[in-house]
């Protein structure tokens, strides 16, 4: 199930979805899935869908990790990306092959020790982490030209939008029970904000656990 036809039609259905940056796609097409979820799951995952890893938390389906980071890099590259919510640490796989630096944060130590080894076995060396509150960024390491959540607060934290530089790009899930996914722009004089589509993720917590 995690053969190169499996694989093959997951990116044929991420292009039929309007998934059209070929950097994205190809990031998606050579980061393996199925080391980033339990080896009983392994079966779906290249499926599009989200999976559990544990924790109440789960590994976005593929379409998310591809939109997301599509919107990220629309407005060009980018040196330095901040993740709120490292997970398995699939989204920060995707990320570290089209940035040149990624900071990631999560909260539960657990799914940060086995995403560190993950991305250890695949030799991605361009990743810092943090165990620490998402919600508060990491200002030490900012600012940013991109920061992508993967965990959806209530409202949007200022402290993030603060970490933004000038042309900087902040794409977060926002909502309780209904959800919608957008991408906000620093300007000189503020912020812009494009509402992408709706979207389901598990809440931004705040606090940490070891």
């Amino acid at each position: 199930m995690t053969s190169q036809r499996t694989r093959d039609r997951l990116i044929e259905r991420l292009y039929d979805q309007g998934i059209t940056n070929h950097f994205v796609i190809d990031s998606i097409r050579s980061v393996p899935r199925h080391i980033f979820i339990d080896e009983a799951l392994a079966h779906r995952a290249y499926e599009d869908t989200a999976l559990p890893i544990g924790h109440n938390q789960t590994i976005s389906q593929p379409f998310i990790v591809a939109r997301m980071t599509e919107a990220l890099l629309a407005g060009g590259p980018l040196k330095k990306v901040l993740e709120i919510g490292t997970g398995s640490g699939y989204q920060t796989a995707v990320l570290s092959s089209l940035v040149d630096n990624v900071r990631s944060v999560e909260r539960i130590q657990p799914l940060q020790v086995k995403a560190r080894q993950r991305l250890r076995m695949l030799k991605i060396y361009n990743v810092l982490f943090k165990h620490s509150d998402g919600g508060m960024g990491w200002p030490e390491e900012g600012p940013y030209d991109g920061i992508l959540v993967t965990a959806a607060p209530e409202s949007i934290p200022n402290e993030l939008l603060q970490q933004l530089v000038v042309g900087g790009r902040l794409v977060i899930p926002v909502g309780g029970e209904d959800q919608s996914l957008y991408c906000i722009t620093r300007t000189e004089t503020g912020f812009e904000k494009d509402l992408l589509e709706a979207v389901r993720f598990v809440p931004l917590l705040s606090g940490v656990v070891r």
